[in-house]
């Protein structure tokens, strides 16, 4: 039976193996990202993990015998194919010598089971086997195998096959690792662009909050509130955060409002109303895609400001714009500007709406004192179904723990006094 095996061996002495399965040496090959050549070193290679696969302990012994003398020190070995799929899988070789004619399993068999795992589908598979029909050695190849040799192998044969899959494994390993570092690289500068994103739009929406509140905890505010009902009707988290952001710009139309008018702490007459109510309309305009004779006058004025013209057509900015316009704007058909009523309203609108109104009556305004909660919801329940949208109310009121937990974070009152002590601090003078 082992004639072939013999004229293999040439007589050497093998010492016994000691256990069916046995791992030997280093940890498997990890290929870097570097700025190396992606041809891998052939010294580099001597350790990596080959698992060998094969019913006859002599097999596996002149295969490792041809190996090691080659270099290759790192061996895992299995005797049962029952075993050899768990085996795989826990140890993860570089690369697998499988025989074909097994009991219980054969290694066609084991090839079926590899193509269920991506992963396995990466390591290459080498198939030594004394059956050398042409039909098994097809269908070992169709089923993913990556080389075929006979029984009896040639020792330089063997070698040469076994280092070539492995450098074909290596330029793959690299190539997958470059593209998680790039995919890597590429999360983390989104992130950096949307938190700048993020930190403009609290700057603008401060920028015209700070006219008629000292601390502009009022527009962070009313983000929050529009995130919480988003989420009670049912919104995704998605839409919940752009929502959040672009509702911290409903007000920013108020940069373009007169100080006579936007900090009267009277009663508006009606001409001073009329001027007000122009916020809305402002605040959609500033926030739209500017007009190219525009762009292009803003271009040519300085070239460190055409960074502000990129990406002036987002969806945040074009859902801040619904909001601007729209926040004022009642269930009833009785709201400004447009006179919108119902569904017409874009439910962004509707939203902030109800948020806004709720954090207007419950924070001091130069024209009114700050209302307790109470009188807050009987004043917005008096308004369902001809200020606000019956169903957002109903939200809005579902969650008004976490509406009250947002007001008594962002408090007006402890972010005047954070204010106030920075700037103390820093009128200090130093002795």
């Amino acid at each position: 039976m082992h004639t072939g095996l013999e004229q293999m061996i040439n007589g050497s002495h093998l010492a016994p193996l000691s256990a069916s399965v046995s791992t030997e040496g280093a940890s498997p090959l990890r290929t870097q990202i570097d700025s190396v050549s992606i041809v891998a070193d052939k010294d580099a290679l001597k350790s990596c993990k080959i698992m060998i696969v094969d019913d006859e302990p002599l097999v596996i012994r002149v295969v490792k015998r041809f190996l090691a003398g080659d270099g290759f020190t790192n061996f895992v070995t299995v005797e049962d194919s029952r075993t050899a799929m768990e085996a795989i899988q826990r140890e993860s070789p570089d690369v697998v010598l499988l025989d074909i004619m097994m009991p219980n399993i054969t290694g066609l068999d084991l090839l079926r089971e590899r193509q269920k795992d991506k992963v396995l589908m990466l390591v290459p598979f080498i198939i030594l086997s004394a059956n050398s029909e042409n039909q098994i050695k097809r269908e070992a190849l169709a089923l993913g195998a990556t080389d075929f040799l006979s029984k009896p192998v040639d020792a330089s044969d063997l070698t040469v096959r076994v280092q070539n899959s492995l450098m074909v494994k290596r330029h793959h390993d690299h190539i997958a690792n470059y593209a998680n570092e790039l995919e890597n690289q590429v999360r983390l500068r989104t992130a950096q662009i949307d938190r700048s994103r993020e930190q403009i739009i609290h700057c603008l929406a401060r920028a015209a909050e700070y006219r008629d509140n000292e601390t502009g905890e009022h527009v962070i505010r009313v983000g929050k509130y529009c995130a919480v009902i988003a989420d009670e009707l049912g919104f995704g988290e998605n839409y919940r955060r752009q929502i959040e952001l672009a509702a911290q710009l409903h007000d920013v139309g108020k940069i373009g409002i007169p100080d006579s008018v936007l900090l009267n702490p009277g009663k508006l007459s009606h001409g001073e109303f009329e001027i007000m109510k122009k916020h809305c309309n402002l605040g959609c305009e500033i926030m739209e895609p500017l007009a190219e004779h525009e762009t292009q006058r803003i271009r040519d004025h300085a070239n460190v400001g055409s960074f502000i013209m990129e990406d002036v057509d987002s969806p945040m900015l074009e859902l801040a714009a619904i909001i601007a316009r729209t926040h004022h704007e009642k269930w009833d058909g009785t709201g400004y500007p447009n006179g919108l009523a119902g569904d017409q309203i874009p439910i962004e609108g509707r939203i902030c709406c109800c948020a806004d109104v709720f954090d207007a009556l419950s924070s001091e305004r130069p024209y009114k004192p700050k209302f307790p909660l109470q009188k807050c919801l009987e004043i917005m329940i008096s308004e369902r179904g001809t200020r606000f949208d019956p169903i957002v109310l109903d939200a809005f009121l579902k969650r008004l723990k976490d509406i009250e937990h947002i007001r008594t974070t962002y408090n007006d009152e402890d972010s005047l006094t954070r204010i106030l002590r920075q700037k103390e601090s820093t009128d200090t003078p130093e002795l």
